[in-house]
Formats: structure tokens, sequence, C-alpha cells
């Protein structure tokens, strides 16, 4: 882990800690397009710290950072669970089209990154109602971070960004990476490569003649969100940036790497970046290379968070809460 010198948290974030009394756990509603997006509020019992709203990352993940696909390591529910005894108030939400928000829209694949931008401020709004918090921090896991990028470049009213295990590169690059990590996929490259060429070029491709495994990853109903999330480039999207920002990264992570992360600095050389060793993409201790093992752990909830990711977090709002306060009285005064 890089070392990082922080103010102690206990001289900002007294408030709400050890009072022996329970979190408040409250379902809460921002509006979406056709119905409400829903989500889940966690606040400390009394005190008014800072507010966050974590952006999950791709596919169908829910509140908790759980998707159909076999991963339950709840690393959402977990965060917020962990960050309430620093007395930060979270809410983290399901994305419209999905889970409780599922009638937020017609159809969830139909969607853009400005779609959820859209929707991170309406969250923003409903927080800063419910809280009395004068700017929010979005906390963005993977790709839920460059919406977090996209989202804080237009909303005065954030904070700054917290962007956890998110990628420094435009999102065709990561995937023909992944696509070529695996030696299985050497049949699928000659159609998978052109296709990503295609998508990031703006055009739709036709996926009839592709094996089943390419048919699902370039399915026509993802294929507008996925000529959208290629359009950006992260390193771009948060250069200038004007506001704090914490690049937290895993080195076991196998899907988003520590490079990423280095190029997200380069981009903000005034961010915070953070390196954990043996912290997988999950945000579960992982202590070897073996991929399996790695993998396991994203299934498994019983595992707690890997240490130093939520130190990391609440230390970096402890350091800029005079930051934090400095935006607030600006948002104020307007």
């Amino acid at each position: 882990m890089i070392s990082i010198r922080f103010l102690p948290i206990a001289l900002v974030l007294a408030q709400g800690l050890n009072t022996g009394a329970a979190p408040v756990e409250t379902l809460v509603e921002a509006p979406g397009p056709t119905g409400p997006l829903k989500g889940t509020m966690l606040a400390p019992p009394v005190g008014h710290g800072p507010a966050v709203l974590i952006i999950a990352g791709s596919g169908p993940t829910d509140r908790d950072g759980n998707s159909p696909g076999g991963i339950l390591a709840a690393p959402y529910r977990l965060l917020a669970e962990g960050l309430v005894a620093h007395g930060v108030t979270t809410v983290r939400m399901d994305k419209r089209g999905l889970g409780g928000s599922v009638g937020a829209t017609p159809d969830g694949n139909a969607v853009t990154i400005p779609d959820y931008v859209t929707d991170v401020h309406a969250w923003v709004a409903l927080i800063r109602k419910r809280t009395d918090a004068l700017c929010i921090w979005l906390l963005g896991h993977s790709e839920g971070g460059l919406i977090a990028m996209v989202a804080a470049k237009s909303q005065q009213d954030v904070c700054g960004l917290v962007l956890v295990s998110t990628a420094g590169r435009p999102m065709g690059e990561v995937l023909r990476d992944q696509i070529k990590a695996n030696p299985a996929n050497a049949s699928l490259l000659d159609q998978a490569l052109p296709a990503i060429d295609s998508l990031e070029a703006g055009k739709r491709v036709d996926i009839a003649d592709m094996p089943p495994q390419l048919q699902r990853l370039f399915n026509p109903r993802v294929q507008g969100f996925l000529i959208s999330v290629f359009s950006y480039d992260p390193v771009q999207v948060l250069k200038d940036f004007p506001k704090p920002v914490l690049i937290l990264q895993g080195q076991r992570d196998i899907q988003v790497h520590e490079a990423d992360a280095r190029n997200l600095k380069s981009a903000d050389p005034q961010a915070t970046l953070v390196l954990l060793p043996d912290v997988n993409h999950v945000l579960k201790a992982v202590t070897s290379d073996d991929i399996a093992a790695n993998i396991a752990a994203y299934s498994n909830a019983s595992l707690p968070l890997a240490s130093g990711v939520l130190d990391a977090i609440a230390e970096f709002l402890t350091a800029n809460a005079t930051t934090h306060r400095r935006v607030s009285d600006r948002a104020k005064q307007d």
C-alpha cells in the first residue's frame, strides 16, 4: 500500500461513533424516467458526516454489488456497513431497469452513459434533501467509476470522487485485453476484435454468424450501450477535474490493473492514489496468483472486505473534510 499521511479520523468523523445505537437503514427513491429508482440509505444514528453515493459496476449488478452471474460478494453492502461506523452516510441503489428500479425504464438494456449520469444527478438531489448535505461524494466501482467521473464534471453539488477498481483506459481496450488474456478465447479473436473496432466507431455489428459466447457479449440489445461506453476515455474525462479524487486499486485485481490506476493518476496529479496488495476486483483478500481462488471470492459474501479498503476511503474523506467544507460553503453561497 502506498504510504499516505491523513488526519486522524476522530478529528472529523467523531459524531455518530461509539454511541451504542444502531445505524439507521432506510429505503429511498429518486425519480427515474418512467418510474422510481430505488436504493438503500445507511446512516449513523447521530451526526452529520459525509454523504456518499455508491455507483455500481457493469452488467446487472445490484445495490449490494451482486449479480445473477454468480457474483455474491456483496462489496457495496459491506462498504456501506463499514463506512457508517466512521460516521459516513451512504446510498447504494439499483440501476434503472434492475431490481427495485425495474419500473424506471421499459428496457434496462436500452441505456447509455448519459442516462446513468442523469440518474446520478437525481440521486445527488435526493441525498442532499434527505441529509441536508451541501455536497455529495461519488464512489464509483469499476464501470461505475466512469459514470461517477462523467456525472461529477456536470454536477456542482459533488464534493469529489472515490474511484475504486476503475479502468484508466477506454472500455474497448479493456475488453480486448480481457478477451486476449484467456487462451480459451483464441478462436474468437478474428470476430471479437473487429466487432469491438466497429462499436468504437459507432457502428452496430451483425452477430448472426458469431459463436454463442460472442452473441451474448455483442447482443444487439446492448450494442447501443457498448457504443456509448466505448466512446469515453477515462483519462480525458478526469483531466482538469478540480475537486478531491481518491484512486483505490487492488493489486490482485484480474479485471482492472495497477496500470489503469496510474493512468488515472497521470490525468489528475493531485489525486490520492492507494494501491492495496492482495485485494481483488470485488475488494476481497486474495493472497496468491491462483485465478480460481481469486474468482471464488466473487461468490463468497461471508468474506469481509480486505484490510485497508475501508481505512483508505474513510481517511481520504477525513483528509478532505476542509475541502468538503469549502465546497459546501460555496454551494451555500450560490
